[in-house]
């Protein structure tokens, strides 16, 4: 990215330091648009050049010899929109056979829910409430039920329920119904997916005693003109306890004595792809590099197909 709303390839020389013994490099097959991350963070931002992307799946051609990954096999990591990736063994992990790498490359976007179910304190069967169902909070919603959660899941655009009724899920709703008393004050975990204000008041409204709201969606830009103190009476008189939802409180790779971590996660993703217990068939809609531009102004303007858009390399 150039500037404001301006992306395009630009050539760029590859790395020319020799491959590491636990390095694997190769060409990139797919690499995943986060909508809220890199429209509001790069197209939208206020520093440039910028290299987005953090999502890629790519065909190793080259590997350390203590990699542990063979030339042929492909692998997923945080790699950027680019043509050729390079990535030490412990931040690649190998796609199941037979997964398309275009669905590989959502197992980061599973992974940001992962993070709260790994560290939350609600367990099944209990309720939890996802608000906002982009891709994010789309895939936050079905991996909670996967797990055994009672899931209520509210979005305002008709399109987005449709689809999160599409893949399943039993119970999606326009709003977050606070005068239904089979649900208000009986969640124990709401996902605040939106980054909107009056969705993260209406989750710490809804909870149970004690319950946790986990702002998983980044509250980007100002988009109502809610008090702070409306927030801090819905968390003071419905005991929430509200915390931010950063994917990046779970450790990057497995330790001793620590509960969970990114890699384990992001392991599970991939294996749920490509075993069908989620598919992301109608998430989104695929693009050739070159037309990187418009693909990023139809997500802007909401004109994309589907909410979410992956670069085909191949």
């Amino acid at each position: 990215m150039a500037a404001r709303e301006q992306a395009g390839l630009v050539d760029a020389p590859r790395d020319p330091t020799p491959l590491g013994p636990r390095e694997v490099e190769g060409r990139t097959l797919a690499t995943l648009i986060s909508t809220g991350t890199e429209l509001n963070a790069a197209y939208l931002g206020s520093h440039f050049p910028a290299t987005p992307g953090y999502a890629a799946v790519f065909e190793v051609e080259r590997a350390g010899a203590g990699a542990g990954l063979a030339p042929g096999e492909v692998a997923f990591c945080m790699g950027p929109h680019r043509s050729w990736q390079r990535a030490s063994v412990e931040d690649a992990l190998p796609v199941p056979p037979g997964l398309d790498p275009l669905w590989a490359s959502f197992a980061r976007l599973m992974n940001v829910a992962m993070s709260t179910l790994t560290t939350t304190t609600a367990r099944p069967p209990q309720t939890v409430l996802v608000t906002g169902l982009g891709p994010v909070g789309h895939l936050a919603a079905r991996v909670f039920m996967l797990c055994g959660y009672e899931v209520v899941a509210c979005d305002p655009d008709p399109a987005r329920r449709a689809a999160a009724e599409r893949a399943g899920l039993p119970r999606v709703l326009e709003s977050v119904p606070l005068r239904d008393p089979a649900v208000t004050g009986r969640v124990a975990l709401a996902l605040e997916c939106s980054g909107a204000e009056a969705a993260a008041l209406d989750c710490c409204r809804a909870v149970r005693k004690r319950g946790e709201v986990v702002l998983v969606g980044v509250p980007w830009r100002r988009g109502s003109d809610l008090s702070a103190h409306e927030l801090l009476h819905g968390i003071f008189h419905h005991y929430a306890v509200v915390r931010s939802g950063w994917e990046w409180e779970v450790p990057r790779q497995p330790a001793e004595f620590v509960t969970g971590s990114m890699r384990e996660n992001l392991g599970a993703a991939l294996r749920w792809l490509a075993d069908g217990r989620v598919s992301v068939a109608e998430l989104y809609a695929p693009a050739r590099p070159d037309e990187i531009q418009a693909v990023y102004q139809a997500l802007l303007g909401r004109t994309w197909p589907r909410p979410a858009a992956v670069i085909d390399w191949r």
